[in-house]
């Protein structure tokens, strides 16, 4: 198997030009807080549709569960957090100089 090294890209280290430049995303961010907050809807109504629906149509109801633990990647907190990140994605930056970090807001 050979590799075309022109191709390849290279990950930016911290403290390099590339990664200052680059807004980071946490783990749990969305591209947009539109697209978050529809993922939001969807695993939480899915949850309360799970539970709510249980005396309706018996432990079929269960089955939304899942869906909404999905849409939510895995809880209500990592969704919560997730929120955070959306929102302030590129809006902050951490600059270290001598042992200090500072964080500052972006520039427009």
């Amino acid at each position: 198997m050979t590799h075309d090294t022109t191709t390849m890209t290279r990950p930016a280290t911290p403290g390099s030009a590339d990664a200052r430049e680059a807004p980071t995303r946490g783990g749990f961010a969305s591209v947009t807080v539109p697209r978050h907050l529809a993922r939001g809807a969807v695993g939480f109504g899915a949850l309360a549709g799970s539970l709510a629906l249980l005396p309706v149509v018996g432990l079929v109801s269960l089955l939304l569960a899942p869906l909404g633990l999905i849409a939510l990647r895995g809880c209500p907190m990592c969704w919560a957090i997730g929120l955070a990140e959306t929102v302030s994605a590129g809006r902050l930056r951490r600059s270290c100089t001598e042992g200090r970090c500072d964080l500052t807001r972006a520039r427009p």
